[in-house]
């Protein structure tokens, strides 16, 4: 919890003259923040943009409620530009779905938002972290292992793609202790 806590700190520290003085330090500013259930709608838009078979915000809505959720957003200045998603049980938790806006991939900003995420995870005491990811999803598959995860097993045809395909899913695995 104390790390989770420094890392937020650190994070927040780091960010401040960018908030503080947006001109002198490098224009609009970025938060990592816990999201909350007024941000459903905007996740669920987030995520049909990023996804073929995208989350409503129905479906946002009851996973921000679930008391074994974790839920970050990425602002950038006044808007929501990305967010991460993970459900916990008991000392390990599982990924459902991290996304980006288009116009923010490859600025290192999910990078940033999983590597906060992942402290809050190792915060609440949590040993490990799965996903899974399409196999061809070089992008994710790329971040996650930068960021540790290890490839530890595939789903056989477990995502369907825009045409009707299906495509397999690669499990991965990080340890956080």
């Amino acid at each position: 919890m104390i790390e989770s806590l420094m890392s937020s700190l650190g994070i927040w520290l780091a960010d401040l003259p960018s908030r503080l003085f947006p001109k002198l330090f490098g224009g609009t500013s970025v938060a990592i923040e816990p999201a909350s259930l007024r941000d459903a709608p905007r996740l669920a838009q987030l995520h049909r943009a990023s996804f073929h078979r995208g989350w409503g915000t129905d479906e946002f809505e009851q996973i921000l409620i679930e008391r074994n959720a974790l839920a970050h957003r990425l602002r950038r200045g006044n808007r929501t530009i990305g967010f991460i998603v993970s459900r916990i049980a008991a000392d390990e938790a599982e990924i459902l779905s991290v996304a980006i806006a288009a116009k923010y991939r490859g600025q290192g900003y999910s990078r940033d938002l999983l590597r906060t995420h992942l402290g809050h995870l190792a915060g609440h005491g949590l040993k490990t972290v799965f996903l899974e990811v399409e196999e061809n999803n070089r992008p994710a598959r790329s971040l996650y292992a930068r960021a540790g995860f290890r490839v530890v097993g595939q789903r056989e045809r477990y995502y369907k793609d825009a045409g009707g395909e299906q495509l397999n899913a690669v499990v991965m695995r990080r340890d956080l202790s």
